[in-house]
Parts: C-alpha cells; structure tokens; sequence
C-alpha cells in the first residue's frame, strides 16, 4: 500500500506540465541534484515492473544477470541496461527504443479502450492533470511504447495473458 501510495504521489507530479524526464544531459551539479527526486525513483521504480511484467520474471532476470555480469566493478549507464535486456529477448523487442520513450519524455500517457463488438481500440495521448500556461508546451509529438496485456474470454490471467505494444498513436 506504501508504495502504491508512492507511485499515485509521482504520478500526480510527473501529470504536471512542470514535471521533468527521469534521465536527461544535465550541465552542472545543480541539475545532477535535482534530477534525483522522489520522481525520478519512484517512476523508474515503476517503469522496471512494467518492464518485468511485460518480458516476464524470468527474462526480466536474466536480462538483470547480464547487466551485473556485464558491468561488474564497472560503470554503467542507462543504456547498457536495455543493451542488455536486447542481448536476452534476441532481438524479438527493441527493448533500448521502448524504454528511452518512458525515460527521456516527461509525463506518461492515458490510454483510451474502445471496444466495438469484438474489436477492440486502443488510442493514447499526453497525460496532464492541469495546464500550467507559463510551462506549457505541446503534447501533440508526445509518444510511448506502451506494453499492454490482456486476456480473453478464452482463458484466465494466470495460464494465458497476451501483450500488445501500442508504439502508435492508435492501434487496434
């Protein structure tokens, strides 16, 4: 519940127009301070379960072995993380071009389900509690790769779970 609590706190900043990208280029020590906030790590926090959700635990871990392995007593930055969930998913998802939408943007997205007898929807776009006009700046260029799952009438959330990921404005 803490950290439920935690993430709904985040998510209330990071709506705003005034919130910033869990990673950016930062010029002085300034910036290296304010980056580190209860954003930063909360969203992050949220982004790696997404993630691990999305892969599975078991490639989510793997993926996590390489990168200790591969960066032991070594420095890392965020890309050697997707670099190294890319080597255990074999090129079947583009982990790096997923990841750098959730990281670099400020803000994340609603997404909007339609369902039309049996098709199904889906439409995303800028998420913004409220406009801040001496922050605004257009949300029209804003996207996400969004992994979504679902499942079907057809077998329950357990045993069969599918996944889709929304890397357009809309999809079906």
């Amino acid at each position: 519940e803490d950290f439920l609590s935690l993430i709904f706190k985040a998510m209330m900043k990071d709506s705003l127009n005034s919130s910033h990208p869990v990673s950016s280029a930062v010029q002085s020590s300034e910036q290296i301070e304010e980056m580190f906030d209860a954003l930063s790590y909360i969203k992050g926090a949220s982004l790696l379960l997404m993630l691990k959700h999305y892969l599975t635990k078991d490639v989510f871990q793997a993926g996590i072995e390489v990168y200790l392995h591969n960066h032991n007593y070594g420095t890392a930055q965020s890309d050697d993380l997707w670099d190294s969930m890319n080597e255990i998913t074999n090129g079947t998802l583009d982990v790096k071009k997923m990841m750098k939408t959730w990281i670099v943007q400020k803000g994340f997205p609603l997404v909007t389900v339609v369902r039309k007898g049996k098709i199904i929807s889906v439409q995303q776009e800028k998420f913004l509690y409220r406009v801040e006009p001496e922050n605004w700046t257009s949300d029209a260029s804003y996207l996400w790769h969004i992994p979504l799952t679902y499942i079907t009438n057809r077998c329950n959330f357990t045993h069969c779970t599918n996944s889709y990921l929304l890397d357009q404005k809309s999809g079906m």
